[in-house]
């Protein structure tokens, strides 16, 4: 199938397959025009990017993790190194989401403190 049938039969714009075959992530066969030819198994692939995106992952670590993703859903080969991964990232969440909660609170501090400001002059 072309760029334009594998757009359409997992909703992710040609541009964006595009950007994935840059980045080692699917690789379509060329035809003697030059067109991308793709085969049905580039349909979970194209799941599988995506579902490995939503859970925050880069393109580099779905290069490398890729190889072992089977199905649509999160399942992977047995590996450690998968498990490492996962973590790490997990824990990156984590510390981001600790940050933007203190920053959430700080916040919230300066506005509750500049409301009370300008009541005390209305």
């Amino acid at each position: 199938m072309r760029i334009g049938e594998l757009s359409r039969r997992t909703g992710v714009n040609a541009h964006q397959l595009r950007y994935y075959e840059a980045q080692g992530l699917l690789k379509p066969e060329r035809s003697g025009n030059g067109y991308r030819e793709y085969t049905d198994d580039a349909v979970l692939t194209v799941t599988q990017i995506r579902r490995l995106l939503d859970a925050g992952l880069s393109t580099p670590d779905i290069a490398w993790l890729l190889p072992c993703a089977t199905g649509t859903g999160p399942d992977f080969e047995p590996c450690p190194e998968l498990i490492d991964k996962f973590r790490d990232r997990l824990d990156g969440l984590n510390a981001h989401i600790t940050t933007l909660h203190r920053s959430r609170e700080a916040l919230s501090e300066y506005l509750h403190a500049a409301e009370r400001r300008v009541a005390q002059y209305i």
